[in-house]
């Protein structure tokens, strides 16, 4: 039982690694800092860990889909992240990409429930 819930709980991270790319470019139409975006994102449902979400900000924002600024005038510093010209093209395409897999998926999942 113990491997059965490993290999579970490793399919599923799995499955949602690669489904935050595509949340996060979704919540930076506008600034955000990174406290800000994991709790933006709780509160739709798709949670994120800290520890995964800063090295993807910083991996998005090298490829040029993201863009930064630190705000300085705080109680603390803050770097804000937001979505770049490319950054928000890129996301039109696997918002397209999304839907048209999901699609196909939600068809298949219909078919096992028969």
């Amino acid at each position: 039982m113990g491997e059965e819930k490993d290999l579970l709980s490793s399919l599923v991270l799995e499955l949602r690694r690669g489904t935050l790319v595509l949340s996060v470019l979704c919540q930076l139409g506008e600034e955000k800092y990174g406290y800000a975006l994991v709790q933006s994102m709780e509160e739709k449902g798709v949670s994120i860990d800290p520890n995964t979400l800063y090295p993807l900000l910083r991996r998005l924002e090298k490829q040029g889909l993201l863009e930064s600024s630190w705000e300085t005038g705080g109680s603390k510093p803050r770097k804000y992240y937001r979505r770049t010209r490319q950054g928000d093209e890129i996301l039109q395409e696997l918002k397209r990409q999304w839907r048209q897999m999901s699609a196909g998926i939600d068809t298949l999942l219909k078919e096992d429930e028969v």
